[in-house]
């Protein structure tokens, strides 16, 4: 399976604009970076960069998408080209989604394939922790979300599913704490999941990584011909990615290790981050590209998805998912089996 390339593109008043068959990328008229389009799956642009309208025109006749967000990562825009795809695997994923049996079996396994993700990242802190004590909390943890899998199974509909989610969702932020190491702790509290804005240095850097993810979730659910708007999990509202939304949820806890890697290792620091007023807390330039290369190169590599025998880049899982949900949305199996980290 081949996987294209996301072109991000971090540097604050650059231009994009079309050359030939490639893009340029101007930094006060000096080209920083020249990539050939036909490598490209989609262009994601953070602030204040420009894009010419020829290379607008150009993206949309070959099926890029252009993503525009704010310096913080939140969602501004997105440019396409006509809409392709199956109708008629649209049309049973809408009847799907007003379908209550579905959405409620749908949506449990969205979140019983995060709570069993969640899990194994907490379980391997208390694996990897030096402290008896932290290794205590954190299987106290492990076990708490065992238990809310356990719930799950017995939910009666969808608002059960979503209260166990998000009363798991609080111990296990908690618990995040306690995977990062002891003397970047005071740096890298995380204080609750704050998002518009956040509020500390680790959600700053997790809206960021989410956001990077939602694109590709997004991406991945229209390239299967999947409406990204409508959604099982996530209530629909007007412009809100909803179907991205609910494949995103059981990758959440892969962007999660990334995270922690990126602190323990001391790949970003306490100085790479500024705060707003207002209490906003945002990564430096520089920090952003050094998250970007990470995540670029974490969705490089490859491993064995549970359900095939071959490898694969973790990048084309999405991918794979997406198709798995139309799967389940055209009645060709009976239930989503979401993506389960090893």
């Amino acid at each position: 399976m081949q996987l294209l390339n996301t072109l991000y593109v971090t540097t604050q008043d650059s231009y994009l604009r079309l050359d030939n068959d490639a893009i340029s990328v101007r930094v006060d008229s000096e080209i920083k970076l020249r990539v050939p389009i036909h490598h490209l799956a989609s262009i994601v642009v953070f602030g204040n960069v420009g894009v010419s309208t020829p290379l607008m025109h150009r993206l949309a006749d070959d099926g890029i998408s252009l993503v525009m967000l704010d310096t913080n990562g939140r969602f501004k825009a997105r440019l396409e080209g006509s809409v392709g795809g199956n109708v008629l695997l649209r049309q049973a994923q809408h009847q799907r989604a007003i379908d209550p049996n579905n959405v409620f079996d749908i949506a449990r396994s969205c979140i019983a394939g995060k709570l069993k993700n969640s899990r194994q990242i907490i379980l391997r802190g208390a694996r990897e922790t030096k402290s008896e004590s932290d290794a205590v909390s954190l299987t106290r943890t492990a076990d708490n979300l065992a238990a809310s899998l356990r719930a799950l199974s017995e939910a009666a509909d969808i608002d059960v599913v979503r209260g166990i989610e998000g009363e798991a969702a609080r111990g296990y932020f908690a618990a995040l704490n306690i995977v990062v190491r002891h003397d970047l702790r005071p740096d890298f509290q995380l204080d609750g999941r704050s998002r518009r804005p956040p509020r500390d240095r680790f959600n700053a850097l997790l809206s960021f990584l989410y956001s990077m993810l939602m694109n590709d979730c997004r991406s991945a659910c229209e390239a299967v011909g999947l409406d990204s708007q409508v959604g099982f999990l996530h209530v629909l509202r007007p412009g809100r990615a909803a179907l991205a939304l609910d494949l995103m949820e059981e990758f959440r806890p892969v962007v999660d290790r990334l995270a922690l890697t990126l602190i323990n290792r001391g790949q970003l620091a306490a100085t790479d981050f500024v705060e707003r007023e207002g209490g906003a807390v945002l990564l430096q330039d520089d920090a952003r590209k050094a998250v970007v290369v990470a995540y670029q190169e974490r969705k490089q590599e490859q491993l064995t998805h549970p359900l095939f025998s071959e490898a694969l880049p973790m990048g084309a899982v999405p991918l794979v998912q997406a198709r798995l949900l139309a799967r389940r949305i055209r009645g060709e199996s009976d239930c989503y089996l979401p993506f389960l980290v090893r």
